[in-house]
């Protein structure tokens, strides 16, 4: 059974890594990728630790907190450079962004 205290949180993170993901691979389908790949490393770095914090919680793991924490960070981190994409028209990275934000609020509040 799912633990409840985690539920919420999991599924933040789960939209998050999916989010983080489809992300990337619209950036590699850019014209110009090569301003793009800190944006990509960066998506792809918070959907892996999104996915620890996803295998921790669903463990009821001992460092499920501690994971939530490090997700909070990746997650602000992947925001703060997707806003800058979606400045610039990138629809993708402001659909990112706003994921990446929700989760990292949501996250906040577990490692709490």
């Amino acid at each position: 059974m799912l633990e409840t205290d985690y539920k919420k949180c999991i599924e933040a993170c789960l939209e998050c890594l999916v989010i983080c993901k489809q992300c990337a691979v619209a950036c590699l389908n850019e014209k110009e990728v090569e301003h793009l790949k800190k944006c990509i490393k960066t998506n792809l770095e918070c959907a892996a630790i999104c996915n620890a914090a996803v295998e921790a919680m669903s463990l009821n793991g001992k460092f499920s907190k501690e994971l939530c924490s490090i997700c909070v960070k990746a997650c602000e981190a992947c925001a703060e450079e997707c806003e800058i994409h979606a400045k610039m028209g990138m629809k993708h990275c402001e659909e990112c962004a706003k994921a990446c934000r929700e989760c990292a609020k949501i996250c906040k509040e577990m490692a709490a």
